[in-house]
């Protein structure tokens, strides 16, 4: 059974008719006016560079446009059009870099907090890094097994675990996994297969 199409074009008609109000240029009845200010604006990332980078969150993968200006300062995140993974769209955790890593409340120095104090303090960063080393080699020393109950030869630490996070590229993972494997911990996990 054939179906019979009307003689009149509904949907063109209509479309034609929209078009020849200009509704783009009016505000309700009013037309649109720009303002010299309006005219003279420029978006903030109008003449930065676009940096091509990966979210640092999960394990998706979702590519990024970071927005920097000549002078390094970053100025806006958005997803990345081109990528096949995400096709421009970040999730909440994703949309929310540029407000995470321009953040007057995010902390940029070492700090330490003593056994049983409350606040934390800002120490120097060789000293933090020293206070690690030494913690690390304590543990690693108290905890080392040699050989199993059976004679094998065991040379491993349970005493230190490692859990990187998403953020880390396949470079950082083989560095971190020669730093901890090299040390004899065993538990070396990605947060992205968690």
């Amino acid at each position: 059974m054939a179906i019979k199409r009307p003689a009149i074009d509904l949907t063109g008609a209509l479309g034609r008719a929209i078009a020849k109000l200009r509704l783009g240029d009016r505000v309700a009845m009013l037309p649109n006016v720009e303002s010299k200010r309006s005219r003279a604006l420029k978006g903030r990332i109008a003449n930065a560079k676009a940096v091509t980078s990966v979210c640092p969150y999960c394990a998706v993968g979702c590519s990024t446009l970071a927005y920097v200006s000549d002078e390094g300062k970053l100025l806006d995140v958005e997803g990345n059009p081109d990528s096949p993974v995400s096709g421009g769209h970040l999730c909440p955790k994703g949309s929310a870099i540029f407000g995470l890593t321009v953040n007057e409340q995010r902390w940029t120095t070492a700090k330490y907090r003593a056994p049983y104090a409350a606040e934390w303090t800002d120490v120097p960063r060789d000293w933090a890094l020293q206070r690690i080393a030494e913690r690390f080699k304590e543990t690693r020393d108290a905890t080392f097994v040699r050989t199993g109950p059976d004679g094998k030869r065991l040379g491993h630490t349970l005493g230190i675990a490692s859990l990187g996070g998403a953020t880390f590229g396949v470079e950082e993972n083989y560095l971190l996994q020669k730093l901890f494997k090299s040390a004899g911990v065993v538990s070396v996990e990605n947060q992205a297969r968690i």
